[in-house]
Order: structure tokens, then sequence, then C-alpha cells
């Protein structure tokens, strides 16, 4: 079994709705729902013209491959209206691996840790809500220092505990 940490986020219709429906589905196909962030309400990132994001992260307990994991997340971004035109532009859904225990690879279709999740505070602060002391295993800096020394400025708003 190995710990993976997945970042939710949606910015198209009901947000909520769809995030606690890829919840399900993800214990379903994925793995187990270990612990799950508060939602948060974030600015969007790319520099896009668009609405507010609801953002929370899942620790997952699973046996799968990084690659089966990243298909199954993709076939849930699918059914949940994601039509990928546009880098980082509106979507009902979008799941990204943050990390996968404390495996390091970069392929053509998978990079894990996620190339930019110590770039983000609307990652980063769900991420260390649920597990500060992971280490990220190539900056070997907790999750909660990396907060610390984010240098991303844009708004993070508790929405809703869980």
């Amino acid at each position: 079994m190995t710990t993976i940490f997945l970042l939710l986020g949606s910015n198209l219709g009901d947000r909520e709705t769809i995030m606690q429906t890829a919840i399900a589905r993800i214990g379903e196909r994925v793995g187990e729902v270990m612990r799950a962030s508060a939602l948060y309400e974030t600015a969007p990132w790319g520099g896009i013209e668009q609405p507010a994001f609801l953002n929370q992260v899942l620790e997952i307990g699973t046996s799968l491959a990084p690659e089966e994991v990243l298909r199954l997340i993709l076939e849930l971004e699918h059914e949940a209206g994601r039509i990928r035109y546009e880098r980082w532009g509106a979507r009902h859904l979008d799941v990204d691996i943050l990390y996968f225990g404390q495996k390091i690879m970069d392929t053509p279709r998978l990079t894990v840790p996620h190339p930019r999740l110590h770039e983000r505070r609307f990652t980063l602060i769900p991420l260390a809500e649920i597990a500060p002391d992971f280490v990220h295993p190539v900056l070997n800096i907790t999750n909660r220092k990396l907060l610390e020394i984010c240098q991303d400025e844009e708004p993070v708003a508790l929405f809703r505990s869980v």
C-alpha cells in the first residue's frame, strides 16, 4: 500500500457536489480516502480570467501503480465534464497527483512529485493541513516549511471545514 496525495479543484458548476462525487469515486476506484483537508476557495492560477476555485487535498492509500492512478483520475475528470482546451483554464474537475509515496518519476505523461506544488499556496495550505511533516522527496523539505517559504501571494480562504 502506497500513500499518495491528490489535489482536487473545481471552478465550474456546483463545485462542492462535483468534488464530493469525485472523492467518492476516488475511494471506489483508486484507494481508501484516509484524510481530506478543508475546502479552500482560491484565486485561479495562470492569469486567465475565470471563476474562483474550490481546492482540497486528499490522502489516499492505494495499491495501484502511478500510471494506473493517472488513467483513473483522467477518466474521473472526463466524467465530470472536463474538456482540455486551455492550459490552466476553467474546469469542472481537476485532479493532480502531488506525491506518490516517496517515488520520484518524470515521464512524458506524469511527473511526481508534482513539479509546481511548492510554488502554489492553493496546494500547500491544504497539503500542510493534513500532512505538515511529509517530506518532499526531491527538495527534502516538509510541507509545513514549503508553505512558510512559498512566495505565492494569491489569496486562499477557508471555504468549509470537513
